[in-house]
């Protein structure tokens, strides 16, 4: 395996991946020697030091080394709350926020930490107080009074959509429709760019030549009339509603199928990872497992290639939702405030009720029978196949096949509670959920939904004939990472995640024999902008 400087791409062995941030039993407040706090400065320097270095897996460790050494320093347990915060471990870090708290009741840092927390978990009233109760500490901090002013603007928005929302309210779809009908959405006459053929008829279609001058355009920096978004858009449209919850993807002799993990919005990497992969064709497929927009500030370019190939290549183009294609996430972390931007309010309503009909899983299936089945869980037919979905498994035991296929999906925005009914709550695990070491189920380390542990993954394969659950949602340092005794694979393809996190981004290929062999690849340069740079008010500077 290539060292994660290489700039050259390495199909690999299993790595001995990075573990998620350790968790540490409750420490208890008891008095402290001078010595114990001596060496707990220390270890907290080095842990300083690490966090510096983006290396946030030792970070957390380092901290809380020091932590037992010296429980009673708030200090130590905001600095841990901030670096599972750059882990996306929310939930951890919200108890390290209370206890700073605890600790220290005026720590000002600490309730920004924790209210941090609560922004990310969409917790906005929480998130508010907290917001308010740094200012009365630091009245002069005009950068939390931004942060405070933006969240409250969140909340009312919110609020609002909440109260005029209509159960029969008109598709956007059709709106976008009727607004070209009606010639409101015509192409500009003076437009010079890639040229989206039409057939004798008039209608829209799309080529392979529209889809490589469309990069190359959005390489200069340059964005697509609004025509050509929404025809890409309804044209994906009206392929994701045709296709079941659960997409049975089936793997013919010769074929390949390359699962690609997160990508948010890093177009530059995207196009990188796509020169790996290669393009869509009759023999290879590409599985886009959610997560497209959102963090980078390109999810406009990201998500409009994916859909123009979809359009391009509906046989062999697979998209599935990922928790970013969700109104909630989209209105923090940036793809609604570069949607609007770029195109207008009503491509982004377009764009979040297209979201609702992608599928929600697929399920790869070999056709040829193992050379070397080992113990593999096989399907009844003899065969491997993997379930492929952006987060995870179930609350429960008992989840079939047949129950996610059944699953409705379209025009759902699956809430943090999975309140809409059973089928809502169904849709809301396969987007959320993380795997855990221990066995069992758990709170997860992000504050939402659960954790689900190596024994449950393997009774539900077991259950189901399914080899492995193949999935993304968390950042893995080597692209990629096997767990719950190969049951269970973690892909993630956004590299140098959000600019600092330092990982390498990964692919899985699986051919008709279910083989996987597994891509590694390093960031490569995009212009200068930051992510997250479509956020609104003060948040981008909490949120990257």
């Amino acid at each position: 395996m290539s060292s994660s400087g290489s700039s050259t791409p390495t199909t690999s062995t299993p790595p001995s991946s990075v573990p998620t941030s350790p968790t540490v039993p409750p420490v208890e407040l008891k008095d402290v020697s001078d010595a114990a706090k001596a060496e707990a400065a220390k270890v907290k320097g080095e842990a300083n030091t690490a966090f510096k270095e983006h290396d946030f897996n030792k970070a957390v460790s380092l901290y809380s080394k020091a932590i037992e050494l010296n429980p009673k320093d708030a200090t130590i347990w905001a600095n841990r709350a901030f670096t599972r915060i750059k882990l996306e471990e929310h939930g951890y870090a919200l108890k390290d926020a209370n206890m700073a708290i605890q600790l220290d009741p005026k720590y000002s840092k600490a309730y920004y930490r924790r209210a941090t927390c609560y922004l990310q978990t969409m917790r906005y009233k929480q998130a508010i107080a907290d917001f308010k109760k740094v200012l009365q500490l630091e009245p002069k901090n005009d950068l939390v009074r931004s942060q405070l002013d933006a969240t409250q603007k969140i909340l009312r928005k919110v609020e609002f959509e909440k109260a005029i929302t209509v159960e029969d309210e008109q598709s956007p779809v059709l709106r976008c429709l009727e607004i070209i009908k009606e010639g409101g959405c015509d192409l500009d006459r003076t437009y010079t760019g890639p040229k989206l053929p039409q057939d004798d008829d008039g209608k829209y279609t799309i080529t392979l030549e529209f889809v490589h001058a469309m990069l190359e355009y959005f390489k200069e920096g340059k964005t697509l009339p609004r025509r050509y978004v929404w025809e890409i858009v309804i044209a994906v449209h009206d392929i994701f509603v045709k296709e079941e919850t659960l997409v049975t993807l089936p793997l013919e002799e010769g074929m390949t199928c390359d699962v690609i993990g997160d990508v948010h919005g890093q177009f530059y990497d995207m196009l990188h990872l796509y020169s790996l992969t290669g393009e869509p064709t009759d023999k290879h497929c590409l599985l886009m497992n959610g997560d497209l927009v959102d963090r980078g500030s390109w999810s406009i370019e990201v998500i409009l290639t994916a859909f123009a190939f979809k359009w391009l290549y509906p046989k062999n183009m697979f998209i599935n939702r990922g928790n970013h294609e969700t109104k909630d996430m989209n209105r923090t972390y940036g793809f609604e405030g570069e949607a609007k931007h770029k195109h207008g309010e009503q491509t982004y309503k377009l764009f979040a009720h297209v979201f609702t009909a992608m599928p929600l899983a697929t399920l790869v299936s070999a056709t040829k029978p193992p050379s070397n089945p080992g113990n593999a869980i096989l399907s009844p037919e003899g065969r491997k196949r993997y379930f492929v979905v952006h987060g995870g498994l179930f609350s429960k035991d008992g989840v079939t096949l047949e129950d996610i296929r059944k699953v409705e999906r379209i025009g759902r925005q699956p809430g943090q509670e999975g309140l809409m009914c059973e089928s809502g709550f169904l849709c809301f695990l396969l987007l959320w959920t993380d795997p855990q070491d221990l066995p069992g189920r758990g709170p997860s380390k992000r504050g939402v939904g659960i954790a689900f542990g190596p024994d449950v993954t393997k009774r539900w394969c077991q259950a189901n004939g399914v080899t492995g659950v193949i999935r993304s949602h968390e950042v893995r340092q080597d692209g990629y990472a096997i767990e719950h005794d190969g049951l269970c694979t973690t892909v993630f393809s956004a590299p140098n995640y959000v600019d600092q996190a330092g990982n390498r981004g990964a692919f899985i290929r699986i051919d008709a024999e279910g083989t996987q062999t597994y891509t590694q690849f390093d960031a490569k340069p995009h212009p200068p902008m930051k992510p997250m740079a479509y956020v609104s008010g003060g948040l981008a500077s909490l949120l990257s």
